[in-house]
């Protein structure tokens, strides 16, 4: 399958958009002050174990987008 330069550029583009967002996303959750992602007791909560998860599959899902894009990219710049 060969993909078009615009796509693979947005697959690449949002790839590197979902680490940025996620990383800052979880690094947030973490650093939660609100008593929404830890109790009193200091432990997580399930919002924390939702978000969490989440954020992870994003990650992941962005990290293959982007990887696909990335290889579109390369393939291209080969052709080219």
């Amino acid at each position: 399958m060969k993909l078009s330069r615009p796509v693979s550029w947005f697959l690449l583009a949002f790839g590197v958009w979902s680490w940025v967002i996620w990383i800052t996303f979880v690094k947030n959750l973490w650093a939660d002050g609100s008593g929404l992602a830890f109790d009193d007791a200091g432990d997580p909560t399930g919002y924390f174990w939702v978000h969490l998860t989440l954020a992870v599959v994003s990650f992941v899902l962005g990290t293959v987008v982007g990887f696909i894009g990335l290889r579109g990219v390369r393939a291209i710049r080969r052709t080219s």
